[in-house]
């Protein structure tokens, strides 16, 4: 075992454990930061995604070695109020049904639009097809990055 330190939304956390043990499994179980969530365990779903670095990162399968001084923002840190954009297109558009993609679809979002923050339906289906949503709510989803993105822009 290893001692790493980690910058996690903003602020400096310490976890004891294995060099290959994913990103994932240290932050829900090691810190209990459990909003992102474990969905596949092969980077397919996209359920457990954050921010590494300003990027949409799959956590399941990054170890926590790989991480360095990486700057992680998970769904808990992406707004203080949940009050992101992406976020309240979310709500504004009531995408989720079941919900449990959801953290990982918003983080994917969130990270698209900083990089991309006028994109058009293709751009937003090609960005966000790494996720999953067993529900069904893409044309939802499409939407609400829309929407997200002309918050952005206002």
């Amino acid at each position: 075992m290893a001692q790493y330190t980690l910058n996690i939304n903003g602020k400096s956390y310490q976890a004891d454990v294995d060099a290959d043990t994913p990103l994932l499994w240290v932050l829900r179980d090691t810190l209990g930061l459990v909003g992102t969530k474990y969905g596949c365990g092969i980077a397919q779903c996209g359920a457990c995604t954050v921010h590494l670095n300003d990027n949409a990162a799959r956590s399941c399968t990054l170890p926590v070695s790989a991480v360095r001084n990486g700057k992680i923002v998970t769904i808990e840190g992406l707004s203080e109020k949940g009050d992101h954009p992406v976020q309240t297109a979310w709500n504004e558009i009531d995408v989720a049904q079941c919900g449990y993609c959801q953290a990982g679809q918003i983080m994917s979002a969130a990270a698209f639009l900083t990089k991309n923050p006028k994109p058009t339906a293709e751009q937003i289906d090609t960005a966000m097809q790494g996720n999953i949503c067993r529900c069904g709510t893409y044309h939802r989803i499409r939407e609400a990055v829309t929407l997200a993105a002309s918050k952005l822009k206002s």
